[in-house]
């Protein structure tokens, strides 16, 4: 399958120009979705295609009408600069975490002897197509050649804002990592070349150097185009190195899956819980939590840190570009959460955390962002959770 340099797009809104084009027949074989799963069946699979719990899986073509027929869609920026540059650590101490914001769901995760990539997304739009789809507004944080070495990367489900197939394609070609993503997608990442795929069911783990990972639950559906809805996994992931535990819940409606992670595996040191994409709540409440909904999950979860995803990249939904960010403080005053508690990263930023009791976070930010270092402290990890 031919793939073609991106560089030299005059879209000023493009993502990374190194990114591979995918050509006509990858754009067409990323639409088909890969084989699947068919296997035995369980309390989320009938043996084709996975369905949640609890709750409905996806929404009818039907309420997709009625959504673009009744939206009141905010009015996002065509462009907005970022304000923090990354200052990405070299070395990370036992008990430590440092993560950098590259944008949407993306964050550079460094662990002792481990750097992780969740969902990463650099194309110019969250689409099958170039000129079609939700476009970012803002560069990526981290630019593709400024990655470090990246051992492992996290993919939730295949929605087009999550797996980008461009940017996994470039990781593979430029940092060779392991692939760790939902059951139903190895097939269809191998045949785009990528070597060291391993699929997970919810609660299937997976050993790599320094780290245990675990697919988790997740409120969600999945699908590339419309024939082939549900029939790969979505989910989240946790991470545990040493003695600690990160969890990433990739996209997720609101639910008891959070109380039985906390049961399962026990509370994460930190979270990395979806805050966007949450308008109108009819038709996105089952598949996307808005902010109010991601602080009752950091409750439920007991984590002493939760840090915010999924906006301010993409215009997916009808709220506006701040919306999430400023829902977000309103819903900590209404559940008396701290905001070291539950924290907001600048696109571009990188910040350390100390895990542990007390927990305490040391900020790396350049530019308009910050007239330097800050340090601030996070919640003690063994004390209650307010609320």
């Amino acid at each position: 399958m031919p793939i073609k340099s991106a560089a030299g797009d005059d879209n000023p809104n493009a993502g990374d120009a190194s990114l591979p084009r995918l050509g006509l027949l990858g754009t067409w074989r990323s639409l088909r979705g890969g084989p699947g799963h068919r296997g035995v069946a369980s309390d989320h699979f009938d043996g084709e295609r996975f369905f949640n719990p609890v709750g409905g899986t996806g929404r009818s073509l039907a309420d997709l009408l009625r959504w673009h027929r009744t939206a009141r869609r905010r009015q996002w920026p065509g462009w907005v600069e970022n304000r923090a540059t990354p200052a990405p650590v070299t070395l990370v101490e036992p008990g430590q975490v440092a993560l950098t914001f590259i944008n949407h769901i993306t964050f550079l995760v460094q662990l002792p002897g481990l750097n992780v990539l969740t969902d990463p997304v650099y194309s110019g739009r969250a689409s099958p197509f170039r000129n079609i789809g939700p476009q970012r507004v803002r560069a990526a944080g981290l630019a593709l050649a400024d990655l470090p070495p990246i051992d492992v990367v996290l993919v939730s489900h295949n929605h087009y804002d999550h797996l980008d197939l461009a940017t996994l394609i470039w990781l593979q070609q430029h940092r060779s990592p392991r692939f760790v993503t939902s059951l139903g997608n190895e097939a269809f990442l191998r045949r785009f070349g990528l070597r060291d795929v391993h699929q997970l069911d919810w609660w299937q783990s997976v050993e790599v150097p320094g780290a245990l990972i675990t697919m988790t639950p997740a409120r969600h559906w999945s699908a590339r185009s419309p024939r082939n809805r549900n029939r790969t996994l979505w989910g989240g992931f946790m991470v545990r190195s040493g003695d600690h535990q990160l969890y990433f819940a990739g996209d997720t409606g609101l639910g008891a899956h959070f109380g039985e992670l906390r049961e399962r595996l026990g509370a994460p040191d930190i979270s990395l819980l979806p805050i966007g994409a949450y308008e109108p709540r009819w038709f996105m409440q089952e598949q996307h939590m808005n902010p109010d909904d991601a602080v009752r999950a950091h409750l439920e979860l007991r984590t002493p840190l939760s840090i915010a995803t999924h906006f301010g990249c993409f215009q997916l939904t009808d709220e506006g570009i701040d919306e999430p960010v400023e829902e977000l403080a309103a819903a900590r005053m209404r559940h008396g959460v701290s905001p070291e508690a539950f924290q907001v990263l600048e696109t571009g930023e990188t910040r350390t955390f100390e895990l542990g009791a007390p927990a305490r976070s040391q900020a790396h930010v350049r530019g308009p962002a910050a007239a330097g270092t800050r340090t601030q402290r996070a919640p003690d990890a063994e004390s209650p959770v307010p609320g």
